[in-house]
C-alpha cells in the first residue's frame, strides 16, 4: 500500500486518546461485555418489535420486502466499499483519510440511488410484481442516509467505542420499531416495514454523528481513499459475495414462486436466525479485528514472538502472540455460540407458533436447520477478522467469491432438479459449515494455527452443546406445543450446559467470568 504524502500523514488531535489508557486485555474485556450486552439488547428489542409486527402482517408482505433487500444491501456495500475495515486496520488513521472516505461514500451513495431509481421498473418486471417499483424507490433511500455516517461509524468501530455503538443501536431500534408497529397497525403492511428500515438507518447515522468527535471538512480530496482502495476493494468484493450469498433465497424464491408467500416464510426463519447470530457475532466483531490487529502489531515489533516453521513442505510463520489471542477469542465464541444457536433450534417450533402465530408455522423447520449453520457463523466471522487483521484481503475476497458461486449454483441446480425448499436449505447449511475448513486452512498458513489446535478449541464445545440439546429434546418431545414446553426446554438446556461446566470447573467458564470482572472494574 502506498504511503500518503507528508502533508496527509499528520494525525488529527481530535482522533487521539479516545480509546482510553487501559491495556488491550482490559479493553477486550470491556468490549466483550458491552458488545454482548448491547447486541443482546438490540436483538431483544428487534425480537420484541418483530413479534409484534409479524402478528399483524402476513408472509406475502414480508416476501415483497425480502425481494428488495439484496439491491439495497449491495448498494450499501458498494457505497461503503470496505473502508470501515480499512480504517480500523490502520494504526492511526488521519483526518484526511476519514474525510476522503466520508465524501467518497456520499458521492457514490447518491450516484447509486439514481441508478436504482431508474432501474426500479426492471426490478419489478423481474419479479412480476408492479408494486415493487414505487416500493423499491422508497426503500433505496436507506443507503443514501447511511452514506452520511460511514466515516463516523468507522471511527467508533476503530476506537473500540462499543458502549456508544450499543446505545446508538438500541435507541435507533426503539424509535424505528415503534414507528413500524404503528404503521403496520394502520394497514400499511410492507410500506410500514420499509419505513421502519429507513427510520432505523437515519437514526443510526444521526447518533453516529453525535457520538463521534470527528467531523468532515469541505476540502474534498479523494486520494487517501484511493490509496486505501487496494486493501478495501478486496473487502468490498468479499462483502458483495456475502450479500449475494445471504440474500440468494430472497431473490430466487421470489423469482421461482411469485407472490411472495414462500419467500416470506423463508425470510421469517432467516431473520430470527440472523438476530441470534448477530447477538454473538456482533459481540465478537466489535473487538476481534482491533484486538487481532494490535496483537499482530505487537508481534511484528517483537521478533521473539514468532518463528518460521516447515509445514507440508512450505515455509510459514508461527505467530505465537496472535495464535494466543485468536484461540482465546475462538474458545469464547464457541462457548457462547453453540449452545445459543442450537438452543434456538431446539425451541424453534414453540417460539414460532406461540409468539408469531400459526400462519408462520412453516418457518419453524427452516429456522431449526438454519440455526445449525448459525452456530458456526460467529466462528467464521472470527476467522474472517483474522485474515483481515493480517492484511490478506485478497484471501478474504477469494473465499467469499467461491462460496457465493457454490451457493447460487447449488440452489438453482437443486430447484431445477425438483428438490423441495427444505432440502435446498439443508444443502445451504452443510455447504457453509464445510466452508469453515477453508478458513482454517488459511489460518494455518497465515499464523501457523494447527488443525489440532482448532479442533481442540471448536469440537468439544459443539459436541457438548449438541448433547445437551438432544437430552433436553428427548426429555420434552412427548409434550404438546405450549409455553410450558418452551420454558422447560430453555431451563433444562441452560442448567445442563452451565451446571456441567461449573461442576467440572471448566477453564472457559472461569475465563469468561474473569472477562466480566475486569470489564466491570
Amino acid at each position: 500500500m502506498k504511503q500518503a504524502p507528508p502533508s496527509q500523514t499528520h494525525s488529527d488531535p481530535s482522533l487521539k486518546g479516545k480509546t482510553g489508557d487501559g491495556s488491550l486485555k482490559q479493553r477486550t474485556a470491556q468490549g466483550l461485555l458491552w458488545g454482548g450486552f448491547s447486541n443482546g439488547m438490540v436483538q431483544l428489542l428487534q425480537a420484541a418489535f418483530g413479534v409484534w409486527i409479524l402478528n399483524i402482517i402476513n408472509p406475502q408482505d414480508a416476501g415483497k420486502v425480502a425481494a428488495l433487500v439484496i439491491f439495497s444491501n449491495i448498494a450499501s456495500v458498494l457505497q461503503e466499499s470496505g473502508f470501515t475495515a480499512a480504517l480500523a486496520n490502520k494504526h492511526e488513521p488521519t483526518h484526511e483519510e476519514y474525510n476522503a472516505v466520508f465524501w467518497f461514500n456520499v458521492i457514490v451513495g447518491l450516484f447509486l440511488y439514481v441508478v436504482l431509481f431508474l432501474a426500479a421498473p426492471l426490478i419489478a418486471d423481474f419479479y412480476h410484481d408492479p408494486v415493487l417499483c414505487p416500493l423499491g424507490r422508497f426503500a433505496f433511500l436507506s443507503f443514501v442516509f447511511s452514506s452520511f455516517g460511514t466515516a463516523q461509524r468507522a471511527y467508533l468501530f476503530g476506537h473500540l467505542m462499543v458502549k456508544q455503538t450499543g446505545i446508538m443501536q438500541m435507541a435507533s431500534i426503539t424509535l424505528s420499531g415503534m414507528a413500524g408497529v404503528c404503521l403496520a397497525k394502520a394497514g400499511l403492511a410492507y410500506w410500514g416495514l420499509v419505513t421502519q428500515s429507513l427510520l432505523y438507518v437515519a437514526s443510526v447515522t444521526a447518533f453516529a454523528w453525535y457520538f463521534s468527535p470527528w467531523r468532515p471538512t469541505l476540502h474534498i480530496n479523494l486520494r487517501p481513499a484511493w490509496q486505501m482502495f487496494g486493501f478495501s476493494s478486496k473487502l468490498l468484493v468479499n462483502s458483495l459475495a456475502f450479500q449475494f450469498n445471504n440474500n440468494a433465497f430472497g431473490v430466487l424464491l421470489n423469482r421461482f414462486f411469485p407472490g411472495g408467500h414462500v419467500a416470506g416464510i423463508y425470510d421469517n426463519a432467516r431473520k430470527w436466525d440472523d438476530r441470534a447470530i448477530a447477538t454473538i457475532g456482533g459481540m465478537v466483531q466489535a473487538v476481534a479485528q482491533p484486538v487481532l490487529r494490535e496483537s499482530n502489531l505487537h508481534n511484528s515489533q517483537s521478533p521473539s514472538a514468532s518463528k518460521q516453521a516447515q509445514s507440508n513442505g512450505e515455509l510459514c510463520i508461527v505467530n505465537f502472540e496472535l495464535i494466543k489471542a485468536f484461540r482465546k477469542l475462538l474458545r469464547f465464541t464457541c462457548f457462547v455460540s453453540f449452545p445459543s444457536l442450537l438452543g434456538l433450534a431446539l425451541i424453534a417450533e414453540d417460539f414460532i407458533v406461540l409468539l408469531v402465530g400459526e400462519k408462520w408455522h412453516a418457518s419453524a423447520q427452516l429456522l431449526s436447520l438454519l440455526c445449525i449453520y448459525g452456530a458456526f457463523s460467529p466462528v467464521v466471522t472470527l476467522y474472517s477478522n483474522l485474515v483481515i487483521a493480517r492484511g490478506q484481503s485478497t484471501i478474504n475476497m477469494t473465499i467469499g467469491l467461491l462460496n457465493c458461486i457454490f451457493v447460487w449454483g447449488g440452489i438453482i441446480t437443486l430447484h431445477a432438479i425438483g428438490y423441495n425448499l427444505t432440502t435446498i436449505v439443508l444443502f445451504y447449511v452443510l455447504l457453509n459449515i464445510a466452508w469453515l475448513l477453508v478458513w482454517q486452512g488459511c489460518a494455518k498458513r497465515l499464523i501457523g494455527l494447527t488443525w489440532q489446535q482448532a479442533l481442540i478449541d471448536i469440537l468439544p464445545f459443539f459436541i457438548f452443546a449438541l448433547g445437551v440439546i438432544v437430552i433436553a429434546w428427548w426429555l420434552t418431545h412427548t409434550m404438546n406445543i405450549s409455553f410450558l414446553r418452551l420454558s422447560l426446554r430453555i431451563l433444562l438446556a441452560a442448567i445442563l450446559y452451565l451446571g456441567t461446566l461449573w461442576a467440572v470447573k471448566a477453564k472457559i467458564l472461569r475465563e469468561s467470568l474473569q472477562y466480566l470482572s475486569k470489564a466491570h472494574s
